[in-house]
């Protein structure tokens, strides 16, 4: 039996449920094999008061910190951030107000392997406990922990430092793990373990039903992510205002909902495009079912559980050639990779408008991210990383 503790700042809670959703089922599908033991632990990071009564951080405050999630034991402990220090001291702050909870734990659960499932803080902090309890540690590199904490001066040295003190190394994509040598990682020992879907949710159902089920006529277009410039929703909407009856629907929130509103009202696209908010993953099958393509104009990825969600669903997308986006599509029939402007986004959505490829032919192009899959790999991978730590305690 291999007993894992997970440490992931990135999963859902009540606050936040579609946080960090792709952790939650990779350690629902580790935790169902008979031959794994799994708890998790989530820590929150909170700011000194004031701030930490600030409406953003009340309900996470208000969390319980211990529950059963989903039929995952998770403990949520907090700890201190500081605001305007670049998250130098993130890591410690995590390690330190953790390390008494894990001795708890691991009274009645001795740990074999710390799982930490992003880079920054976790990671780092996760390096450091595995010294204090003598296990080994796997860190996953998923995004915007390598393309922003790794670059940032304040955290990248002790990410490069973690990363070679690290037992093993996870990237969600090829393109990740060449991300992760270029900046002084040790890309030899990274291994490439893609994410999962869930296919028995993500269906290529009746597109015409999916449609009149929520209310549409009409070619849709659907993009799903936060609402941060990053994702390049703004430029979804400008080639959207270049192809008249086609109609946008962007699900997620965040800081730049106000700059969308206002470049919707400015093109005049208030009747074509919608800001649907934050949609409960539940929901996002039929949407994805009703969508025509899905279109994701991404600074960067690892790789976007998005994309999968909508090739599973018969959907194609139109993705830049961002993290593991030649991974997932790899010919026509998935979708398009394109430059990440309007006119390309346009072309290409135009051309999927009028030739939309067979959905089952699309969904068959990501049979191989299944959840069995991941969780398969995953499970090799920390085994190996407990056995050989066992041998080297035994020589």
């Amino acid at each position: 039996m291999l007993r894992v503790l997970v440490l992931s700042t990135l999963f859902p809670d009540a606050s936040r449920p579609n946080f960090g959703i792709f952790v939650e089922r990779q350690s629902l599908a580790l935790a169902e094999r008979d031959d794994v033991a799994l708890r998790v632990v989530a820590p929150l990071g909170l700011p000194p008061a004031p701030l930490d009564r600030l409406p953003r951080y009340r309900a996470i405050a208000a969390l319980p910190k211990s529950e059963d999630w989903k039929g995952l034991q998770v403990r949520r402990p907090r700890f201190r951030v500081y605001p305007g220090t670049n998250g130098r001291f993130h890591a410690r702050a995590l390690a330190d107000a953790v390390t008494p909870l894990l001795r708890d734990i691991h009274r009645d659960f001795p740990f074999d392997v710390i799982d930490a499932e992003f880079f920054f803080p976790d990671g780092v902090a996760a390096v450091e406990l595995g010294r204090r309890f003598d296990v080994p540690v796997s860190i996953k590199a998923r995004g915007s922990d390598i393309h922003y904490w790794a670059r940032n001066p304040a955290t990248g040295a002790q990410i490069r430092t973690a990363a070679h003190a690290a037992d093993g190394l996870l990237s969600v994509s090829e393109a990740m793990r060449d991300d992760m040598t270029s900046l002084g990682l040790p890309g030899d020992r990274t291994e490439c373990i893609v994410t999962g879907v869930d296919f028995s949710r993500f269906t290529s159902g009746d597109r015409a039903e999916a449609k009149a089920a929520i209310g549409v006529e009409g070619p849709l277009i659907l993009s799903v992510g936060a609402l941060i410039p990053l994702k390049g929703h703004q430029i979804v909407i400008d080639a959207i205002a270049t192809l008249p009856g086609v109609q946008l629907w962007i699900a997620g929130e965040g800081p730049f909902h106000a700059q969308l509103t206002a470049q919707i009202a400015r093109l005049g696209l208030g009747s074509r495009v919608r800001l649907l908010g934050s949609v409960p993953h539940v929901e996002l099958p039929t949407l994805l079912t009703a969508a025509d393509a899905m279109a994701l104009a991404s600074e960067r990825e690892g790789l976007a559980n998005a994309w999968l969600e909508a090739l599973a669903s018969g959907t194609p997308v139109v993705i830049p050639d961002v993290g593991g986006a030649r991974q997932v599509v790899r010919n026509d029939t998935g979708g398009r990779i394109v430059a990440r402007t309007p006119d390309a986004f346009a072309g290409a959505l135009t051309a999927l408008l009028a030739s939309p490829p067979d959905p089952a032919a699309v969904r068959a192009t990501v049979a191989p991210f299944t959840w069995a899959a991941n969780s398969e790999r995953l499970h090799g991978f920390l085994q190996r990383l407990a056995s050989e730590r066992r041998s080297k305690a035994a020589a």
